[in-house]
Formats: C-alpha cells, sequence, structure tokens
C-alpha cells in the first residue's frame, strides 16, 4: 500500500487552472481520470487524511504511485478530455459507461417537416444529423442557448408544436426571440428548414464563413447608422465564438478530417468514425458488421469508407480521410473520393504527431463498442451464469456458488465497531437478507475487551461464529434447517430477525488473516461444507484459506467483477452502520456541553484525535493546536470531559492533565 505523501505534488507546483488529471499506478497504467475547475483545490482534496476520505477514494490513492495534470482553457475542455481518457485508458477506479446511451447527442431532425434541435441519446435514426457525443446534456443545453438567438429553430416536442399551433399562440421562445415560431406561420416551412440547415452548417464546422458574413454585415449596419441592428449582429457574433469554445480542440492546425478505426475479431468488425471539423470533434459514428466473407483490415477500411460516403452528399467529405490500412486499390478509391468532394482528397494512415494520438483513441472507442456488442448479444442470465461458473472454477468448487454471502468490518479508531452481512443469489443482491452486526468482543465464551488497536482479524471471527452458530442451533433442534425458526441477536434490535439457508461460499472483505479467521470460526463449529474465500482491496487478489499466494483473476472477468461489486455492497453497508453509531455517539458526547463548541469544531476535534477517549487524555495545548480551537475553549472542553469521567477527577488547568485524587500525577 502507497503513502499518498510519498508522491504529493509540492505546495504552488500545481496550477490554480481548469484541467484533467490522472493518477497511475506503480506499473505506470492510469488508475482514475478527473476533471477540476481548479486543478490546485481538487487534487488537494485527495492528499488529506486517509480516515477523512471516502473508501473508495482511500482505496485509489494508496493503489497510485503517481498523479499528472494537464490544463486546458475552458472547463467545457476539461470535460470533453476526461471523456476522451476515460474511454482511452478505461481507468479501474472510474465508473464504467457500459452503454453509450450514457453519452448523449445533439441532433437536428432534418426528417421532419418543421426540423427541431434537440438531445437524443441511443440508437440514430435516419435522416437527423448528430453532433457530439457531449459529456453532459446541460453541455448541449448551454450550446444550443447561445446559438438560438442566430439560428431561431424550433426546440418544442410534437405536442407543444401541436397545441401552439391549434391556439395560435406560439411559446414563451417565440415570444423572446429564441424560436421563429413555423407553429404560427411567422416563417414558411422553407425558411425554417434553411435556418436548421445554417444551425448544421455551423456545428458541422463551417464557422468562419459565417461569423465574417456576420462581422460584414454589422459594420454595413453601423455605417448606416443602424446602430441598434448592429448591436443585435455584435451580440449574435459574441454569442457563436461562445458557442464554438463548447469543443475540445483536438486538431491545433484546424484540420477538416474523418479518422476511421477498427476493431475485429473472427467474426466481427466494429468501426467507429470522429468527424473532425476545424480541428475540433463535432461528430461520431460507428457500427458493428459480421465477416460473412474472408476480408483483411484493408478490405473493412474500403467498405467503410463506401458505406460511410457512399450515400452522403458531397460536401460531407473532408480534406482527409485518416485509416489504420490503406485499401488494396488506394489509388481508385482516392480518386472516387476526390471525385465526390469535387477537389483533391487526401486518404492515408497517421504516421505521428497529434493525428497519431488521436488515431490511438478512435481505436479505442471501436474496441470497447465491439465488446459492448458482444455483451449486449448475451442476456444478463448468461452473464451471471458465467461469473458465477468462473468463481466455482477459481475456487475449484463442485459447483456454481447459488448463494453467496460476503462479511465486512468497519470502526473508527476501534470505537462503533459494526460488521456487515449481505446476500447475493444467483450473483443479484438479496436485500431482504442483509444483515448488520454490533460487535461485542465475545469469542465463544471468552470476553474480548476491544480497545485502541482494533483487531479486524478477531472481530472477523466473531461475527462469523455468531452468523453459523444459529444455524447449527436450528439444525440441532430440528434435524434439517428452517430459515423460519432461526433469530438473529433479537436482544440487539427489540425483533426477531430471520436468517436464510446457508450460503456456498462465504467471501471476507480482507487478506490471508481475514480468511484465516473466517476458516477457523467455522472449523470450530464442524463446519466444512461452505467455501471461504477473501478480496483483498488493493491488487483484487482472491485468497484461499492455507494458501501462500493468491489467486489471480483477470480483470475482464465476469466471477472478479461479481466478487467486487458483492465485496463493496457489504463495505458500503458496514460504513454506513458505523456512521450512523458514531453520529449518535457525537451527539450524546460531553462536547455537547462545552458553552460556545458548535457543530464544526466538534467535528474537528474528533477528526483529530480520532476519538473521545484520545482526546480526554489530550492537554489544553495539545487541544490548542486543532485549527479554530483558542485556549478558553480548550480549557472548557478540558473540564467537560473531566466532570463526565465517571469519577470526576479534578483537572491542572496550567497543563490540562486529569489529576488523580491526592492532586499529585496523572490518572
Amino acid at each position: 500500500m502507497a503513502d499518498p505523501s510519498s508522491y504529493r505534488p509540492k505546495p504552488g507546483q500545481i496550477p490554480d487552472s481548469p484541467g484533467v488529471y490522472k493518477f497511475r499506478d506503480e506499473h505506470r497504467r492510469v488508475i482514475y481520470v478527473g476533471k477540476a475547475k481548479s486543478l490546485r483545490q481538487r487534487l488537494a482534496n485527495y492528499f488529506q487524511p486517509l480516515t477523512s476520505l471516502h473508501p473508495r477514494t482511500a482505496t485509489m490513492v494508496t493503489t497510485a504511485a503517481s498523479v499528472e495534470w494537464t490544463v486546458v482553457s475552458t472547463e467545457v475542455e476539461a470535460l470533453q478530455l476526461e471523456y476522451s481518457w476515460i474511454k482511452e485508458y478505461d481507468p479501474r477506479f472510474n465508473v464504467k459507461y457500459r452503454d453509450d446511451k450514457s453519452y448523449p447527442y445533439l441532433a437536428v431532425t432534418m426528417n421532419e417537416e418543421f426540423p427541431r434541435v434537440q438531445v437524443l441519446r441511443g440508437h440514430k435514426k435516419k435522416g437527423v444529423r448528430y453532433f457530439g457525443p457531449y459529456a453532459h446534456a446541460w453541455a448541449i443545453r448551454e450550446t444550443v442557448d447561445l446559438m438560438l438567438r442566430v439560428f431561431p429553430v424550433r426546440t418544442c416536442s410534437a405536442g407543444v408544436f401541436r397545441n401552439a399551433a391549434s391556439a395560435g399562440r406560439p411559446c414563451l421562445l417565440g415570444y423572446i426571440g429564441k424560436c421563429s415560431a413555423p407553429c404560427v406561420g411567422r416563417v414558411t416551412p422553407e425558411e425554417h428548414r434553411e435556418l436548421a440547415e445554417e444551425f448544421s452548417d455551423f456545428m458541422a464546422g463551417r464557422t468562419g464563413t459565417y461569423i465574417r458574413r456576420l462581422e460584414k454585415q454589422m459594420m454595413l449596419a453601423a455605417e448606416d447608422m443602424e446602430y441598434e441592428r448592429a448591436g443585435r449582429l455584435r451580440d449574435d457574433i459574441e454569442a457563436l465564438r461562445r458557442a464554438m469554445e463548447k469543443s475540445a480542440v483536438v486538431l491545433a492546425d484546424a484540420t477538416d478530417a474523418d479518422l476511421i478505426a477498427l476493431a475485429e475479431d473472427e467474426l466481427e468488425a466494429a468501426v467507429q468514425i470522429f468527424h473532425v471539423r476545424g480541428g475540433r470533434v463535432r461528430g461520431q459514428r460507428g457500427w458493428v458488421t459480421d465477416k460473412v466473407e474472408a476480408v483483411d483490415t484493408a478490405g473493412l477500411v474500403e467498405h467503410a469508407i463506401q458505406q460511410l460516403y457512399g450515400e452522403e452528399s458531397g460536401d460531407t467529405v473532408p480534406k482527409e480521410v485518416l485509416v489504420p490500412a490503406l485499401p488494396e486499390d488506394a489509388g481508385a478509391v482516392t480518386a472516387w473520393l476526390s471525385g465526390r468532394r469535387g477537389s483533391n482528397v487526401s486518404l492515408r494512415i497517421p504516421q505521428r504527431g497529434d493525428k497519431k494520438d488521436l488515431m490511438e483513441t478512435v481505436a479505442r472507442n471501436a474496441q470497447q463498442a465491439l465488446v459492448l456488442h458482444k455483451t449486449k448479444r448475451a442476456s444478463d442470465l448468461t452473464t451471471r451464469s458465467r461469473a458465477l461458473e468462473e468463481i466455482a472454477e477459481a475456487l475449484d468448487l463442485d459447483s456454481a456458488p447459488l448463494r453467496i454471502e460476503c462479511f465486512d468490518i468497519s470502526h473508527l479508531q476501534g470505537d462503533d465497531v459494526v460488521a456487515s452481512m449481505v446476500v447475493f443469489e444467483d450473483g443479484l443482491p438479496r436485500k431482504s437478507e442483509y444483515r448488520r452486526f454490533q460487535i461485542k468482543g465475545r469469542v465463544g465464551d471468552t470476553q474480548v475487551w476491544h480497545g485502541e488497536g482494533q483487531d479486524d482479524v478477531r472481530s472477523m471471527h466473531e461475527v462469523i461464529s455468531r452468523r453459523f452458530r444459529r444455524y447449527l442451533l436450528e439444525k440441532e433442534q430440528t434435524g434439517e434447517w428452517d430459515p423460519e425458526g432461526v433469530v438473529e441477536d433479537p436482544e440487539e434490535s427489540g425483533r426477531p430477525k430471520r436468517f436464510a439457508y446457508p450460503p456456498q461460499l462465504v467471501v471476507v472483505d480482507g487478506g490471508q488473516p481475514q480468511v484465516a479467521a473466517a476458516r477457523r470460526a467455522l472449523d470450530e463449529l464442524g463446519i466444512t461444507d461452505i467455501a471461504v474465500c477473501g478480496l483483498a482491496k488493493r491488487l483484487e487478489e482472491v485468497w484461499l484459506p492455507g494458501d501462500d499466494d493468491p489467486v489471480v483473476l483477470p480483470r475482464s472477468s465476469e466471477g472478479l467483477y461479481l466478487l467486487q461489486r458483492v465485496r463493496d455492497t457489504a463495505h458500503d453497508f458496514a460504513i454506513r452502520y458505523q456512521r450512523s453509531k458514531r453520529t449518535k455517539r457525537i451527539r450524546t458526547s460531553p462536547l455537547d456541553d462545552v458553552p460556545g463548541l458548535g457543530e464544526t469544531r466538534k467535528q474537528s476535534l474528533i477528526k483529530h484525535f480520532g476519538s473521545v477517549k484520545r482526546l480526554r487524555q489530550a492537554t489544553i495545548e495539545q487541544i490548542c493546536e486543532v485549527p479554530g480551537m483558542g485556549r478558553k475553549t480548550a480549557e472548557a472542553v478540558v473540564v467537560a470531559l473531566a466532570q463526565a469521567a465517571p469519577a470526576g477527577p479534578a483537572v491542572n488547568m496550567a497543563t490540562g492533565e486529569i489529576m488523580d485524587d491526592d492532586g499529585g500525577g496523572t490518572a
């Protein structure tokens, strides 16, 4: 486990600018990608004490070995770059977007009589022009809002359009000039379609010509002393320039190019196309095709070019088409493309620089599209069955573990020790059978006192023992397992809680020590027909009892993904219970009676010292070291804690020490 302070950047080294950052592990693999409005402020959040971080964040920063960042000019560019890097590196700690529907597109429905501008997700429809994808829908709406003052295209739904036409009154956008109101006949269908085409042309990258035309009109209006019209044109130009900032620049030389990449196996191939106009990614297309004939990569490229440009108008063919392999008859294909465009087209393989880097990103998108396609072809039941079979094979089980129970321990500096049990059946969570435990420090008939340095291993032994002792008790009474007759510690909750039947597999959150404790607890109870394994957080290794080396499942394994999901669910369930107990403890602590001590400083004290017990042992000078704590308040804290102590010892106000009865020493 790495210490985050070992790779923390020096103060002032991180710029206070928008950007995107990457955490890498010791093997230089990117494990997390994030964006920030201020890199300095965001990265500082990752280097707090581990106890104050979310468990997933703490795991990430201890797995990482370095951090690096890239500064961009706008937040929207950071969004675009973050999206590209997530697609490129597939970091293990980032949320995995397993469905393309997660990324919205800006769409213009040119297949309607009155084209509409809207946000669309999912499968692309014929006759609709798409621009994107964008990282967030709000980024699209901001862009559209800026452009509607220049291109007042309809954005309303079909129902709103019909209602406005029936009532003879436009909607609010029609009154404020952000819609040309074709619903009430302010413009003809032809005029409205022309607006939609101009909107699409601008989004496709033909921005410079249109802005120069508006600037010329603005100058003419000013010369004719039409100052109001000149002011409106000035505002329109500014709005369009702001809209242009919403797309990240990927090629610095303002190139118009299409990049085509492929991912293939023996039976299928995925094609991805990025449309770059003016150096900016303006759109993305893709499909999956069956390899019904013996065709190589060059042949697939030729088929892709034919499908991409065969039915499109000539003005959609860019100056450059970048491909991973040249078609067999590259000269003929180039001549065909040039003929459709009406001028020369360059068809080539990028060899170096930004274009080669962008081609690699497109290729990774193609690979992910192929994987997604294959995943969709397999039903959820098939995927879960494969995961259970992989677990059974990796752990050498006789059959697939149809019921899995996972246990996790949670505490804060030895206080409020709790445990959780979550249940997965057939690969799905069974929330009604989740259970939580308050660790009593009791193992068998022996009382164990947990204090500072709480033993997670001993706690794991206790909770496994308690859970399966109930199982044996019912089995002994009836000769068989009856879930209706078993309760779990009714004295804790005041009402019985039933367990269901025992699992085929017990998973513990931890490594060798936790696994050994769980196995020992089952052996002491005479249970030998339940398998045990542990999943360690750092390297996601699977540990078995008595083995010196872990079982390493492939990162792409469905079995590993299921074990991770089970483990993380148990961890989150335990954390929520532990936090609720800690909140109750803090609310009823002696600190509540300290005058002038608010909730914020109270939390700071507990966070600094770790527990009320440690705070009670601190001196006034040590308490004053906590940010925001003055000497008077520190003295009041010491007095309040001393009065709350069982014996009510005296306090030396000069040193803050708690004295024994004769005043001669520290208690």
